[in-house]
């Protein structure tokens, strides 16, 4: 299995319901090899799991912060449950997506208790995670370091400060880029993207979110009728081909290094492309 890999991508999402299939054959076609789809909450796992399966992608099971207030206390057994019936499912490569969001109001305490239950299901599971870190890189470093986190993983739509790259990196961790780095006025994301090293960054679309600017419509242009473009895998090599110009460095020589930096965030990655490798000979 070759080409870009988009880390973060909720094909499961409704916004693909009606064309699912022609979004991952789109994307196929513009040179993305592999897609990996992070669930959302616990009645969704059976989607991102399906939809994985469907495409030959990857995906990891979690709760969003997002949906913590609607998640329920047996929802973080039924993620135990999950690890462990689908522990030998190569597909299966991360807890994700979970993580803090400080950017919408939301019941602090309970998100941390989802998130702080989650880390420990995913050290006893010895998988990485797939972090989000809206507006709360610090509160998250906290449980990882008291938990001596070390499975690493992806802090996905990285838009910190280079001291807290710096500490997630030396954690074991790559800082996911997408959308937003494309959008001039985004001043440090897009130092951050040109500067960090080579190692630590890989690719992400979160699609259908996170638009970049080519499909993004501000409310002025939507006062006026205008309609966002839907955010897709296919949208990856554009994007990438952005921050390869931001390090100045070949598009082919970025793809083969976020090749790389996604294998080694999401190991078993590796085994999935084997097994994807063979079927294809």
């Amino acid at each position: 299995m070759s080409g870009w890999i988009d880390t973060h991508c909720h094909l499961d999402a409704p916004e693909f319901a009606p064309d699912r299939l022609a979004v991952r054959e789109a994307a196929r076609q513009a040179g993305v090899g592999c897609c990996v789809i992070p669930a959302v909450a616990a009645s969704t796992f059976a989607d991102a799991r399906q939809c994985a399966h469907q495409g030959g992608d990857a995906y990891a099971l979690g709760i969003h912060p997002l949906y913590t207030p609607q998640a329920q206390e047996d929802d973080l057994a039924t993620l135990e449950a999950a690890l462990r019936q689908q522990a030998d499912d190569p597909h299966l490569v991360a807890v994700g997506e979970i993580g803090l969001d400080y950017f919408v109001p939301l019941d602090e305490q309970r998100q941390e208790r989802f998130f702080h239950a989650q880390l420990r299901l995913a050290k006893a599971a010895r998988l990485p995670v797939i972090l989000h870190v809206r507006r709360s890189v610090d509160r998250v470093l906290k449980p990882l370091r008291a938990l001596h986190f070390d499975q690493g993983g992806i802090a996905h739509a990285f838009n910190g400060s280079f001291q807290q790259a710096k500490v997630l990196l030396d954690m074991g961790f790559r800082l996911g880029f997408g959308g937003a780095v494309t959008f001039e006025r985004a001043l440090q994301l897009r130092r951050l993207a040109a500067q960090l090293p080579a190692d630590a960054i890989v690719m992400e679309t979160d699609a259908p979110d996170i638009p970049p600017h080519w499909l993004y419509v501000d409310a002025r242009q939507r006062t006026q009728g205008a309609a966002s473009g839907r955010n897709s895998p296919a949208e990856l090599p554009r994007i990438a081909a952005e921050v390869a110009a931001l390090r100045q460095v070949d598009v082919p020589e970025w793809m083969a290094q976020t090749r790389r930096n996604a294998l080694a965030a999401l190991p078993r990655l590796a085994g999935l492309m084997a097994v994807s490798t063979e079927r294809q000979a």
